[in-house]
């Protein structure tokens, strides 16, 4: 019989109310608990389960399923990674998916979504069903009640991507049920100026070999974020200058989720899975600005009114056959779409002076498939490929208030490229004893990217050979602790936008004919980068303890090559006729990071039988993540990557009272300040970050849940409350203090 690690048993609304979104969710709620119950009333083929007229005439096949916890199926893995199921998902009453990240060990939520080991975007890999995430996709946006588990994966595999330095995480979305069931969340938020609606429900049926599920989620949003800024740079006159400007931004709009999904069983051996989700969002931004003078003739940036819309599509269909017990075949046929658009006006006394217009829309298709073959029992040898095709466009037009170009030679024009990506790997998991287990991966990769615009063209192709070992050692076979090791080389490759050659001017320097500043400079990408490589090492020691409670101590090394980061110098381009401050993507430096992570959880009369022996309802967590790295090309101190931390913890608990139907519970995560040494030119401040999450949680009866939350020291879609400063050796800085009032939601969760 197969092993259930063998096979990888872990992977499994429209526009009409885009004027008055809160005032439907009401009905659609209605009509929604209308269908669960109208699914549960009708029985398999229109009759009752409890039909007094059922005779019995044959021996009827029971399947009986063992699910696994996250617990489980985290000792069970062959790889590293850490497993958060249902009960950690539902724990806090989250209404998006980035909202559960900020929780995860090892995980921290920034300007561009979760990063592992405190790098920055780019460096970790988000996958869903453990394929890449288009871009686009819009994680704030997903809810946490379409999701079955998310997966933290510290190293690559050969089955997937390894553009993952920092690591991956992996989205598995809900699976069909076995049988019908329906549930639906709705949910209340406090707005900026008035409350704002959730609604999640999802239905699943089975009939015989076919079953389906149909998650929907509409959501809204209405919220306000206080900045102020300080600045000493050149101003109108060319001369130093110091101001001060504070600023309300208003962001509000909807959006909803869809996900439908069908798995057809032909027999024991074939089985077809069609699996979709689409995804869209309307959002409106506006930006009003308080300016003071407090020495000089200051350049403030402008007032700003923003919209636009998002929307991604995806559908894709896997086929799998088993030939016999020791082999088996999966195809899979992707299809993805995304666009968005966005219109920005910039706004001077009263009247907009300058205008952006634009939108992309990104089309591909991926193959891949793998077939895997049982050698005896000790070995299960995989291979595979992995193909993708995408074309992109993108339109872009910045004019001033008489309608004309900003960049003439560049305004309006249409970018259009091509992304191939081809990877073949194979990975032998081998069962060497009982108490060793030995992954051997290699995955060979290539990704393309050309253009033939005339203006700004792109043509780069990379590929990197991958090897992979991953080991594991337990102390004895029945023993809850083991030994995980790792030897990997990872990659990132720098995405099309940094490799776009296309100006973009900036917004507080539109005059072409000027210099601007260090800290206002203009953007270009750089067609000639190429990848940054990374070899890994990762070493981790895991106890499982009962009752789900785990005790682990990693540590990683990443020796990195051809690092990028952005490169700010005056120059003479072609845009302009005066010299311009420009930042541009450089392969600037190799690099080294290493850290050591620790996880602790379980019940606390487990955990300290000394001190809380009596505790038996009180579940504890904490997590402790100690990095340094250090850029070879700048002198220390604070020669770091960008954006990693030096440290950062999480402490929480949850306990059931004793007597009540309640649950209660909190988090409190902890972020010190650090310094980044960005060039010899420029310094980077960032300012210690605290964020605190509270949840009660009451019972009503067994199938109603009302659950109520608070966060406070975070911003709802991006980074948290904090203050960064930039500085230059000429003594030019700019300081900037983001801050959002704390977030109250209330939901009440029902089982139809």
């Amino acid at each position: 019989m197969n092993s259930p690690s063998i096979y990888g048993a872990c992977h499994r609304a429209t526009p009409l109310f885009h004027k008055n979104p809160v005032a439907k969710l009401t009905g659609i709620a209605l009509l929604c608990a209308q269908m669960g119950v109208f699914a549960q009333d009708a029985g398999v083929g229109g009759q009752s389960e409890t039909s007094s007229n059922a005779q019995p005439s044959a021996i009827q096949s029971v399947e009986i399923v063992a699910r696994q916890g996250s617990t489980e199926l985290r000792r069970a893995a062959s790889v590293a990674k850490q497993i958060y199921g249902r009960e950690e998902l539902d724990r806090y009453g989250d209404t998006n998916a980035l909202d559960v990240m900020r929780r995860l060990p090892g995980v921290n939520v920034d300007s561009g979504g979760p990063r592992m080991r405190g790098l920055g975007a780019g460096y970790t890999q988000i996958l869903i069903n453990g394929d890449p995430a288009p871009q686009g996709f819009n994680l704030d946006q997903l809810s946490p009640s379409q999701i079955e588990r998310i997966e933290v994966i510290r190293a690559p595999t050969a089955d997937q991507s390894a553009q993952a330095v920092a690591g991956s995480i992996n989205i598995i979305l809900k699976e069909t049920s076995r049988r019908a069931q329906s549930n639906l969340r709705i949910g209340v938020a406090k707005g900026y100026e008035r409350p704002v609606a959730n609604l999640n429900y999802s239905i699943s049926e089975s009939n015989g070999p076919l079953s389906m599920s149909l998650p929907v989620s509409i959501f809204e949003w209405n919220r306000q974020i206080k900045t102020a800024t300080e600045r000493q740079m050149p101003g109108m006159d060319g001369q130093s200058a110091t101001s001060e400007q504070l600023a309300s931004a208003l962001s509000h709009g909807w959006g909803y989720n869809v996900s439908p999904r069908l798995n057809y069983k032909f027999s024991d051996e074939q089985t077809l899975a069609i699996a979709t989700f689409f995804q869209k969002g309307f959002w409106n931004y506006r930006t009003d600005n308080v300016n003071r003078a407090l020495n000089g003739s200051p350049v403030f940036d402008d007032d700003t009114i923003q919209n636009g819309y998002w929307e991604n599509r995806r559908g894709n269909l896997t086929w799998i056959n088993r030939f016999s017990e020791d082999q088996r075949i999966e195809i899979k046929l992707g299809l993805q779409q995304s666009r968005s658009t966005y219109d920005a006006r910039n706004i001077l006394t009263n009247s907009v002076y300058l205008r952006s217009v634009g939108g992309n829309e990104e089309q591909s298709v991926t193959q891949s498939g793998k077939y895997s073959h049982l050698l005896g029992t000790e070995h299960t040898l995989t291979a595979g490929w992995d193909l993708e095709s995408k074309n992109r466009t993108e339109r872009r037009s910045t004019t001033d208030s008489a309608g004309n170009a900003l960049l003439p030679a560049f305004e309006g024009q249409a970018f259009e490229a091509q992304v191939r990506r081809q990877a073949i790997y194979i990975q032998d998991e081998w069962e060497i004893s009982p108490q060793w287990q030995l992954y051997l991966g290699l995955r060979n990769e290539r990704i393309a990217s050309e253009s033939e615009n005339v203006s700004y063209p792109v043509s780069n192709a990379s590929s990197v050979l991958s090897p992979l070992a991953h080991v594991t050692y337990k102390f004895d076979p029945k023993s809850r602790d083991m030994v995980r090791a790792s030897l990997t080389r990872s990659y990132k490759a720098p995405g099309l936008n940094a490799l776009l050659a296309r100006p973009q001017i900036n917004g507080g320097f539109t005059n072409i004919s000027l210099t601007n500043t260090a800290l206002s400079p203009d953007r270009i990408g750089n067609p000639n980068l190429v990848p940054e490589l990374a070899t890994g090492l990762d070493i981790a020691y895991e106890n499982y303890l009962t009752n789900e409670g785990i005790f682990s101590v990693g540590v990683f090394q990443r020796n990195l090559t051809n690092v990028v980061r952005n490169v700010t110098s005056l120059r003479s381009v072609d845009w302009a006729s005066a010299p311009r401050w420009v930042t541009e993507p450089q392969n600037f430096s190799d690099a080294v990071t290493r850290g050591i992570e620790f996880e602790l959880r379980g019940r606390a009369s487990e955990l300290m039988p000394q001190l809380l022996s009596h505790a038996k309802a009180l579940n504890l967590r904490a997590s402790l993540s100690i990095y340094h790295s250090n850029l070879k090309a700048l002198a220390g101190p604070d020669n770091r990557l960008d954006g990693q931390q030096p440290w950062s913890t999480n402490l929480g608990f949850d306990q059931r009272i004793s007597g009540l139907p309640l649950n209660v519970g909190g988090n409190f995560s902890y972020t010190p300040s650090y310094d980044t040494r960005q060039t010899t030119e420029q310094l980077f401040k960032r300012s210690k970050a605290r964020s605190i999450d509270v949840f009660a949680m009451m019972f009503l009866s067994p199938t109603v849940s009302l659950r109520a939350a608070a966060r406070a020291g975070t911003q709802q879609f991006g980074p948290p409350n904090l203050t960064t400063l930039t500085m230059l050796s000429n003594g030019d800085y700019s300081r900037v203090s983001r801050y959002e009032k704390p977030q109250l939601n209330l939901t009440m969760d029902i089982r139809l």
